[in-house]
C-alpha cells in the first residue's frame, strides 16, 4: 500500500515541477513555442484550463497556475489522509 502511495505522491510530483517549469517558459520568448513547451503545453493545459476559466488575470498576471499547483498540494494531503485511514483498515 505504502508503495502505490510513493508512486502516486511521486507522479503528482513530477507533474507540479511540470507546471512550474511551463510557467517559467512563459518568461522566455519562443519557449513554449520549442518542441518541450509544446509537450509540456498539451500536458499541463488541459488541468490548467479550468481554473482559468474561473480565475481571472489580475492585471497582466495569470496567477491561476498558483492555485492549481495549491490544488495538487491539496489532493496529495488528501491522498496520504486516505491511504493512512485505508492501512489502518487493513
Amino acid at each position: 500500500m505504502d508503495l502505490l502511495f510513493n508512486i502516486i505522491v511521486s507522479l503528482i510530483r513530477i507533474y507540479s515541477y511540470g507546471v512550474i517549469i511551463y510557467i517559467f517558459m512563459s518568461w522566455f520568448p519562443g519557449a513554449r513555442e520549442s518542441s518541450i513547451g509544446q509537450f509540456l503545453g498539451s500536458i499541463v493545459e488541459p488541468f490548467l484550463e479550468p481554473f482559468r476559466r474561473f480565475i481571472p488575470p489580475i492585471g497582466m498576471i495569470d496567477i491561476s497556475p498558483i492555485v492549481a499547483l495549491i490544488t495538487l498540494q491539496l489532493a496529495t494531503e488528501g491522498l496520504a489522509v486516505v491511504f493512512n485511514n485505508l492501512s489502518r483498515v487493513l
